[in-house]
């Protein structure tokens, strides 16, 4: 069975997508940007400001799944200038704390609305 999760507390799909679906004992959450969810716009400037939101959208679409950040196994990271790494890294470590799941992370060209950066992750439901 898939189940559709969809939160008011995360951005809505930009396109034909959905948030996350839940499958096999898994969530799997589709990318975030740092949208705030609240006003539908993006207020983060910095890297740490957008990874920030990003990843607290993540949170909420998992919390809304019945999962937490503590339980993603994988995240894919899309970051707009690898020279941000670093940046991105610091917060990345202080949100998932002792949980440090699989981790792909890219340099891409660009991005939906032009973010610093996008993350999408698998976790365990």
């Amino acid at each position: 069975m898939i189940e559709t999760v969809s939160t008011e507390k995360a951005p809505k799909a930009l396109g034909p997508y959905s948030q996350a679906l839940k499958a096999g004992g898994f969530v799997f959450c589709s990318g975030q940007i740092p949208i705030n969810p609240a006003t539908g716009a993006i207020e983060a400037a910095t890297i740490e400001e957008q990874t920030r939101q990003a990843i607290s959208n993540l949170r909420n679409v998992l919390e809304k799944a019945g999962s937490s950040l503590s339980r993603v196994v994988k995240t894919t990271v899309f970051i707009k200038d690898m020279n941000d790494f670093a940046a991105l890294n610091g917060v990345y470590a202080e949100m998932f704390g002792d949980t440090k799941p699989a981790r792909s992370c890219v340099e891409v060209a660009r991005l939906p609305k032009d973010v610093k950066v996008e993350i999408e992750c698998i976790a365990v439901a």
